[in-house]
C-alpha cells in the first residue's frame, strides 16, 4: 500500500514519541503497596481503575485527574482511614510523575526530521496541555511540528475538527500512534489513514479486541517503516 496524497501527519504523543505509560504502572504498583493494608494488589488495581473511568468524563486524561482519581481510591478503600501522610505521598506520586525526564522512542527523531522535509507534521494527543506542551518542550521535537492539538477526548468528531482546522480533506490526512482505540478507529471512520505502532504497555481503557482490517490501515514495527507507504 503506497499512498500518495497525504498532506498531515499527526502523531500521538504518549508512547509514540516517547515513553510515558509505563510511570502510570509504576504508580500503581506504589498505590497499591501504600493501601496493602486495606486490599490485596488485584482488588486494588480493579478498584482504582473503575475509579478512573468514573472520573474520566468529569476530569478527562493526564497526570493530574490519575493524582486526583488515586487520591479518592484511597479515602474509599480505607473508608477514609487512610492517614494524612499517605495522602501527601500520594501527592508526591503525581509531582514526580510530571517531572519524569522525557525519553524518546527508538528512531523517532530521525523518522521526524526525515518527514518535515516533505510534510506537515502536528501533534494529536490526549492529556493535560501544560503537561503535553512541557514534555514537548523538554522532548527537543518541538520544531518539526506544525500544530500541537490536545483533545479532550479522541473521537470521530475531534479528527474532524481537527482535520478541517487544518485545511485539508480527510484523505489528506494520516495519523500515527500507540492506540488502535484512539489513534486508529475514530481516525479511518471519517476516511483518513492510520498507521499503528505498537507499545508494550498499554492502558487497560485502550484496549480492543477486534481486529483491524482496512485498506486504510498499516501496522507498522517502528515509525522508521513510515515512509516505506508514502510516495
Amino acid at each position: 500500500m503506497i499512498i500518495d496524497r497525504i498532506k498531515v501527519i499527526a502523531f500521538d504523543a504518549d508512547d509514540t514519541l516517547w515513553v510515558n505509560e509505563p510511570y502510570f504502572r509504576k504508580a500503581e504498583e506504589d498505590f497499591c503497596k501504600l493501601l496493602k493494608a486495606y486490599m490485596n494488589e488485584e482488588d486494588c488495581n480493579s478498584f482504582l481503575f473503575n475509579i478512573e473511568m468514573k472520573n474520566l468524563g468529569l476530569y478527562g486524561y493526564g497526570i493530574k485527574p490519575f493524582t486526583l482519581s488515586l487520591i479518592e481510591a484511597a479515602l474509599s478503600i480505607s473508608d477514609e482511614k487512610i492517614p494524612n501522610s499517605v495522602i501527601s505521598e500520594l501527592i508526591e506520586i503525581g509531582k514526580e510523575m510530571l517531572q519524569k525526564p522525557i525519553e524518546l522512542l527508538d528512531g523517532i527523531e530521525e523518522t521526524l526530521k526525515f518527514l518535515s522535509k516533505k510534510y506537515k507534521l502536528v501533534v494529536a494527543t490526549k492529556g493535560d496541555l501544560l503537561d503535553q506542551e512541557r514534555k514537548l518542550i523538554k522532548s527537543g521535537l518541538e520544531g518539526y511540528f506544525h500544530h500541537i492539538e490536545v483533545m479532550s477526548d479522541k473521537r470521530p468528531k475531534q479528527y474532524q475538527k481537527l482535520v478541517s482546522h487544518l485545511d485539508i480533506l480527510p484523505e489528506e490526512f494520516l495519523m500515527i500512534g500507540n492506540s488502535l482505540k484512539s489513534d486508529i478507529l475514530p481516525v479511518l471512520e471519517i476516511g483518513a489513514h492510520a498507521f499503528h505502532i505498537p507499545f508494550h504497555t498499554t492502558w487497560a481503557h485502550e484496549h480492543i479486541e477486534e481486529e483491524i482490517t482496512h485498506p486504510r490501515f498499516k501496522e507498522l514495527k517502528v515509525a522508521s517503516e513510515i515512509d516505506d507507504y508514502l510516495l
